[in-house]
């Protein structure tokens, strides 16, 4: 029997839409429910992941809650939990359950089930656009003083090639307090925007789901990042990486991207600074006992906090910024805060994850 990886048959995709739209797609399942959903196409598995990309499922558990809800309500919070490691091989099956409808505020619950059992679940509460009444207490982050990426002149070979690749693109900007001692204090700052342009049809709904989609990229992978540990760390490894790195621009590739996954601009500079001369150091550090590398990266819980769901676009470039202010007992805690091309504060996100370094060998008995 053939294996499928949707329930039904991909329509061709829709040139009319940006990329993450076609992405994202949903298709009721009538059979099934008046709120169940399954993925129109097949879902991304990350190379070396444990399952699917979260913020696929995020992102369209999202669209499918939103579904269920009037046009004049939009999501404030969306708490999350990964149960088990999506199979990209198989469909999703998205429940939706219609938990309150109030005048101000809406909650849904979905859960994303495979093989009948839930493999993601999240929990999203709605308000209604100017319930607050007239007078309000307002105050936001302030955005970083960050220039945005250059745009390419006209006729210029485009850095971002928005005919292929990923449905998004990235552009680093920065690490602050980069040389502390305290991986606390660090702060790691990427743009992000979707390629092509989101459709009026899509409406700020496909923006939004656009949004919870890129919120799960680089997130827990911020806590390695604060320590200076990177992704790759025995020689071989190394040598391996910068072979595939060894021309610049294919760090713009979103095949190589994906092939490394969290690999990237950040990443590869310290890949290279330590192929540049510290090679002989990572052989000795594999029998030094300070030698760190990360076994085991996977999330547990993800939170967005929607704050102004009306007030950006996703195809335009927003800038993130992601710290770490707490690890321990094999897991780490990453904060990020997430703003419009024109500065507004339009989510901050919490995730919590396992991380876990590899354990030396326990020293063997010479009995």
């Amino acid at each position: 029997m053939e294996k499928r990886v949707t329930l039904f048959e991909p329509p061709s995709l829709d040139s009319t839409k940006a990329p993450i739209e076609n992405v994202l797609e949903l298709t009721p399942v009538v059979d099934i429910g008046p709120d169940v959903f399954t993925n129109t196409r097949p879902l991304w598995h990350p190379p070396g992941a444990r399952g699917i990309y979260g913020g696929a499922a995020i992102a369209q558990s999202l669209a499918a809650a939103m579904r269920t809800v009037p046009q004049d309500f939009a999501v404030h919070s969306m708490h999350c939990y990964f149960v088990l490691a999506g199979d990209s091989e198989i469909p999703i099956l998205y429940h939706v359950e219609r938990v309150r409808d109030g005048r101000s505020f809406i909650t849904r619950t979905v859960q994303a089930r495979q093989r009948g059992r839930p493999i993601f679940t999240t929990t999203l509460s709605f308000s209604r656009a100017n319930s607050g009444g007239k007078k309000k207490l307002e105050h936001a982050t302030s955005k970083p003083a960050i220039a945005l990426p250059d745009e390419p002149s006209p006729g210029a070979k485009r850095r971002f090639d928005e005919t292929g690749g990923g449905p998004f693109e990235s552009h680093k900007a920065g690490i602050v307090n980069r040389d502390s001692s305290k991986p606390e204090d660090k702060r790691i700052r990427r743009f992000f925007r979707a390629r092509g342009r989101i459709s009026e049809a899509g409406g700020h709904h496909a923006h939004l789901s656009a949004l919870a989609y890129v919120t799960d990229s680089y997130f827990i992978g911020t806590v390695s990042r604060v320590h200076d540990i990177p992704r790759f760390a025995s020689p071989a490894e190394l040598k391996a990486a910068l072979k595939a790195l060894k021309n610049p621009s294919d760090l713009d590739d979103e095949d190589i991207s994906r092939a490394l996954k969290e690999l990237k601009e950040e990443e590869a500079e310290d890949l290279r600074r330590r192929l540049e001369g510290a090679l002989s150091k990572a052989e000795d550090s594999k029998n030094k006992l300070e030698h760190k590398e990360v076994g085991m990266m996977v999330s547990l819980d993800h939170s967005i906090y929607f704050h102004n769901p009306w007030a950006f676009r996703a195809d335009e470039w927003m800038l993130t910024e992601m710290e770490s202010p707490w690890a321990g007992e094999g897991r780490g805690l990453v904060l990020q805060k997430i703003w419009s091309k024109d500065g507004v504060l339009i989510a901050t996100c919490a995730q919590e994850g396992v991380v876990r370094l590899k354990q030396d060998e326990p020293a063997r008995s010479k009995l």
